[in-house]
């Protein structure tokens, strides 16, 4: 596998590190295609829950620019081919994972990179973090997303005012507007994140991964219509091994032992 990201399997969850950190973590065809590979393999295997972190003193810096200056190409950029090729497929694998993707933001996210961390389910951040909507000042939209999850996470107001101005949304203003679930300290962030999704992982994750879905359908779905999703769902849950042990743990007063079925 390409050495621009690291896995770590820790048996029923996965850790998914970007590793260009001299780039801050920017995308480069090669760690794209890395990063997918890796979505993938944790959707086949055996894996509960996914964990993406970056290395270094940043989490993601979006697209590596060098990879797409016009000055070196021949004729004009088709960035649409970027996004469509690129930057959208990765988005739906993780919206489309029937799985819990905590996302643990250490340092800069800007750009794709912060709407990457958008796209998981639970973004937790280093006190130092900082979101930066970046395209504005290269004369682009907010794409990987941004643009549909910024206005639905924190208002068209807000997103406007992100998008437009560029302007770095500290962690913590971040999880007071409710961009981010919460903002630790730099040096507890990663044991924070790898306590979390263990635990995420050791619960009912076919549950999860429902909840999930149902959550993300709900935008685009009338009352009536989410009534009869969470119906659906519900019954395959109840049909599943994990509630027949969730509720025979309750009652026999003993901490379940959940298997993701």
């Amino acid at each position: 596998m390409s050495d621009t990201i690291k896995v770590q399997d820790h048996g029923i969850w996965v850790e998914i590190t970007l590793n260009r950190p001299d780039r801050l973590n920017s995308f480069n065809d090669e760690m794209h295609l890395a990063l997918r590979s890796a979505l993938e393999e944790a959707r086949d295997g055996s894996a509960r829950a996914v964990l993406l972190t970056g290395a270094g003193r940043g989490f993601c810096a979006g697209q590596d620019l060098g990879d797409r200056d016009p000055s070196k190409m021949v004729g004009k950029p088709d960035l649409s081919k970027t996004v469509r090729d690129f930057y959208a497929p990765l988005v739906r694998l993780i919206r489309g994972l029937n799985l819990p993707v905590v996302c643990a933001v250490n340092g800069v996210a800007a750009g794709a990179g912060a709407n990457l961390a958008l796209a998981c389910d639970i973004v937790i951040a280093g006190q130092s973090a900082k979101f930066i909507q970046s395209f504005s000042k290269v004369g682009l939209i907010p794409d990987t997303g941004g643009s549909w999850h910024l206005p639905h996470l924190i208002g068209e107001a807000r997103a406007k005012g992100l998008a437009l101005t560029a302007m770095p949304l500290p962690a913590q203003k971040a999880a007071d507007w409710g961009l981010i679930w919460q903002a630790y300290t730099d040096d507890t962030l990663m044991d924070e994140a790898r306590v979390l999704t263990a635990q995420l992982a050791n619960g009912p994750t076919l549950g999860m991964g429902l909840t999930k879905m149902c959550i993300q359908s709900a935008a685009t779905a009338s009352l009536s219509e989410h009534l009869e999703t969470e119906a659906d769902a519900m019954k395959i849950c109840g049909e599943s091994d994990d509630y027949a042990e969730g509720v025979s743990s309750f009652l026999q007063k003993r901490p379940p032992v959940f298997k993701g079925h």
